[in-house]
């Protein structure tokens, strides 16, 4: 028997925008909303989904995984911009300055902490070629409106003691916060679950279609369950769904990232106060204390395919780069090393939203902000699922943008969103 999450309407009627989906012959009945995918966006989809009164499935294996596993769970609209993605900024500061009231909602709707931290960020730079990327990155910053603070290396010193002493200035951001992941995905699980949203604890493995619009998903258990509409947000897997048409399988491809967690002792706290990061060699470094003494350490960026294989020499990198950025970090009990995917999309956007198979919705292609869009992309995909249209921030995200960058879809079964 279904558990509804419906919070209005009449009994046997949907409150979403079509008919109700008897259910596939042989199997499950419909629900108004399949969610292909139990990562953070898919559980966000699901509970906001259901919080509009739609009744809810989510197919995944093991929901609340995946991403909430590797990621560090940085919120950083403003040292996060890049060249390139002024574009990706307004969505980011959208879902950033939502995150308050998000978790507050999310933590009373579910019972369970978040472990969000409005701590601040400080980037540094260790040499003279950084500070002069920084330099510019500040004035990227201060063209687009956002709120950073020049520092030079002593006041950064100041601020977190165990800076390296030959860093050479800085960067406070203090609207750049944290929340943890995994406590994150646990609250999102929490809150699905008592919104009504079902769980289907296996792989969706092909996409069904019927009349030309998508109808559900064949499971990996061999079961088929129907819905008016479905969600595809399975992330850096999400385009090897098979039954997908070739128009709409979604450009998006994995790009591995290493993650270490250290624990930091109470003879040495504190440790950081806030989230620092860097650039050493070229590559970026950051540190994210968590308040449970937990510290994040991340992450490769590398083009690896599928490969999630955790390397020595992607170890001894973060570490030495690490090292550089904070000295004292060698003394630390090393206790966790991960690897994940990131969805990456060819602009480094996510694809929000309908596709042009009636019935099949997107929220993949995350990239590196899965967590910060975590609050804008469950308002956006309970919009879409409700009135068919997305809200004018996610507009510029819908999928349509690569309409022609779909690939021929490779038919292997489909786990949950995985992210660094």
């Amino acid at each position: 028997m279904r558990v509804s999450g419906r919070t209005s309407g009449n009994p046997g009627e949907s409150s979403g925008t079509l008919g109700r989906t008897p259910g596939i012959p042989g199997g499950s009945p419909g629900s108004d909303v399949l969610v292909i995918g139990g990562g953070i966006i898919g559980l966000v989809t699901a509970w906001r989904a259901a919080q509009r009164g739609l009744t809810v499935t989510v197919a995944d294996p093991d929901p609340g995984g995946g991403a909430a596993r590797v990621a560090a769970g940085m919120l950083a609209a403003v040292t996060e911009l890049h060249y390139g993605e002024e574009m990706l900024l307004g969505l980011n500061l959208a879902s950033a300055a939502r995150y308050p009231e998000f978790v507050a909602e999310l933590e009373a709707a579910s019972g369970r902490e978040t472990g969000f931290r409005t701590c601040g960020t400080l980037a540094v730079a260790l040499d003279s070629d950084d500070r002069a990327h920084l330099r510019e990155l500040h004035a990227l910053q201060e063209r687009s409106g956002l709120e950073s603070v020049w520092l030079s290396g002593r006041e950064c010193r100041r601020l977190e003691p165990m800076l390296a002493p030959g860093v050479r200035g800085g960067l406070r951001v203090d609207g750049d916060h944290q929340v943890d992941p995994r406590r994150l995905a646990a609250a999102l699980l929490a809150a699905c679950e008592r919104a009504g949203v079902v769980f289907r604890r296996a792989s969706a493995v092909r996409l069904t279609v019927s009349g030309g619009r998508a109808t559900g998903a064949v499971l990996g258990d061999g079961t088929e369950v129907g819905a008016d509409q479905v969600v595809l947000a399975a992330g850096s897997l999400s385009g090897r769904l098979a039954g997908l048409p070739e128009e709409v399988v979604p450009p998006v491809r994995p790009v591995k990232g290493q993650v270490l967690r250290l624990t930091v002792p109470p003879a040495y706290a504190p440790f950081l106060s806030r989230t620092v990061r860097a650039v050493v060699r070229g590559g970026h470094v950051y540190l994210v204390p968590r308040e449970n003494g937990e510290l994040v350490v991340g992450a490769t960026s590398e083009e690896m395919g599928w490969d999630t294989t955790v390397t020595a020499g992607g170890v001894y990198e973060l570490l030495r780069d690490a090292h550089e950025l904070v000295p004292g970090i060698t003394e630390l009990p090393l206790t966790e090393t991960r690897a994940g995917l990131r969805p990456a999309s060819p602009d480094n956007a996510p694809l929000l939203g309908p596709t042009a198979l009636p019935g099949l919705l997107l929220a993949t292609g995350h990239h590196r902000n899965g967590v910060l869009l975590t609050p804008v992309t469950g308002d956006a995909m309970a919009e879409a699922l409700t009135t068919g249209e997305l809200p004018e921030v996610a507009r510029p995200f819908a999928p349509g943008r690569f309409a022609s960058a779909g690939a021929a879809p490779v038919p292997v079964p489909v786990p949950q969103e995985q992210s660094a």
